[in-house]
């Protein structure tokens, strides 16, 4: 409806931490669920979930989903974002929950040790990244290159046997490419979600577990990605 035609214009402005801080003064305490709650997907979560587990969300925005967790049992918890307004209204509102940290942070630069995380986990933001590109089929070089020095980053910060799940409406044909580069050193899965009704969006959960190979189509796949395009035939 109204909210598919409006997209195009308020794309880039997803991309300006203005545009996100103006948006968290605004809303105040409304969570705000960009692919839905965490009741949705948590079947397919949990299996991946140990409560020990030391988990990142990447572009935690003011989504509930951390603290759904939270009071789930999984108790240590990193959030970050770009937006320190965001962030300042997380760390208020959640300030019960010790076991909730947040910080603001670029994701293309994390500033966290290697093998710092057993879970990376997010939701809807690497689709930000994506927000410019007008022909999923042909991504420009420049998104690209971000997605990739993006996913270098999480597999850096994830230790051996860590696993990354990416919950997004991209479609396998698009996303898995991306997402199935021999340099990040996992294997990648993913699940098609839908709310039962054959007429609902899908929305897909990757699931990349570092320490295993990737499947050989995985690899075609990935290795497609990074090639130069063939020549224009002959005139």
């Amino acid at each position: 409806g109204m909210e598919r035609r409006r997209a195009p214009a308020a794309n880039r402005r997803y991309r300006q931490r203005r545009f996100w801080d103006e948006l968290y003064r605004q809303e105040g305490a409304e969570p705000r669920e960009w692919l839905g709650s965490l009741s949705r997907f948590l079947p397919h979560l949990q299996p991946e979930l140990r409560p020990a587990d030391r988990i990142l969300v990447l572009g935690c925005g003011n989504s509930a989903l951390s603290h759904d967790l939270y009071k789930l049992g999984y108790t240590d918890i990193t959030n970050i974002d770009y937006s320190p307004a965001c962030i300042a209204a997380m760390r208020t509102r959640y300030t019960h929950c010790p076991g909730l940290h947040w910080a603001v942070m670029d994701i293309r630069a994390l500033a966290f040790p290697d093998a710092a995380f057993d879970v990376v986990l997010e939701k809807g933001t690497l689709d930000v990244l994506m927000v410019e590109e007008t022909d999923p089929w042909n991504v420009s070089p420049q998104a690209t290159a971000t997605m990739h020095q993006v996913l270098a980053e999480v597999s850096r910060v994830l230790r051996p046997e860590g696993c990354f799940i990416s919950i997004t409406f991209a479609q396998p044909h698009f996303r898995k490419p991306h997402y199935a580069q021999e340099a990040f050193g996992w294997a990648l899965r993913h699940i098609a979600c839908g709310d039962g009704d054959a007429g609902t969006f899908h929305y897909f959960l990757y699931i990349m577990r570092k320490g295993q190979p990737l499947d050989p189509p995985d690899l075609v796949l990935g290795r497609q990605l990074h090639q130069p395009p063939p020549p224009p035939p002959p005139p």
